[in-house]
């Protein structure tokens, strides 16, 4: 448990670096215009948004079995620990998002720039505030199209960020599960995808960097008891002796 608490607690750290960062510098999110950029994190942020999501947590669950090699029992008990870690993290964000509730960065600007109130949004149901900032943002032709049908899906609270705790439990999950020098430069991509999924977040107008920080926090205490779970039961060594 020693062992995989230092790695993920390492690889936490790491995630942790980008949104301290921002935060520390109090810098604040502004609609940018359009260009290559902004859509590249669009389709970062795309690999976590549902359906994709979907696929991507099929994905590396795919890599962890083809890595590690259980046999059929630990597959099976390798699976249901993933995916109940992923489910489990989405249900604690959920949670907290409905207790705190925090509004966007977006929802924020759009008080300021087309007189919609806070409280007020947020007391519509989900289908009235993604037709209100349909409506809204009709006109507004700096805000790409893909960004405006984004936010019209992503209505809710900010606090903490779904996005981030998916990207950060499978991140750590494998540095957890994966750890060793053959497995290098397929983590390293790993913790970049994960720090990009974070850094669209901000730059999309969805959260803010606490919201980054809290969701790393709690990915960390998920994926390192997912790890020790996975050990413990699904018979995988305790020293990294993969081909």
């Amino acid at each position: 448990m020693r062992a995989i608490a230092g790695r993920t607690t390492l690889a936490a750290a790491i995630l942790l670096l980008m949104p301290f960062a921002v935060w520390l510098t109090g810098w604040q999110w502004l609609p940018a215009p359009s260009g290559w950029g902004l859509h590249t994190l669009y389709a970062i942020t795309e690999t976590v948004t549902q359906p994709w999501g979907i696929i991507t947590h099929l994905v590396l669950c795919a890599v962890v079995l083809w890595r590690l090699k259980p046999n059929i029992r630990g597959t099976v008990i390798l699976i249901t620990i993933l995916s109940a870690t992923v489910l489990l993290g989405q249900g604690a964000k959920s949670l907290v998002k409905e207790r705190v509730q925090e509004p966007r960065p977006f929802v924020l600007w759009l008080e300021k720039t087309q007189q919609i109130p806070v409280a007020q949004f947020y007391t519509l149901k989900r289908k009235e505030r993604s037709a209100l900032v349909k409506e809204q943002l009709a006109q507004q032709n700096e805000i790409p199209g893909f960004l405006r049908h984004h936010w019209q899906k992503e209505t809710g609270y900010a606090f903490p960020s779904g996005h981030t705790m998916f990207a950060a439990t499978w991140a750590l999950l494998l540095v957890g599960l994966l750890w060793s020098r053959r497995h290098a430069l397929g983590l390293a991509l790993a913790m970049a995808w994960a720090i990009g999924v974070m850094a669209s977040r901000l730059l999309l107008g969805m959260h803010w960097p606490l919201d980054l920080m809290v969701a790393t926090v709690m990915s960390w205490l998920l994926a390192t008891l997912a790890c020790w779970l996975a050990q413990r039961f699904a018979g995988l060594p305790e020293k990294e002796t993969y081909n």
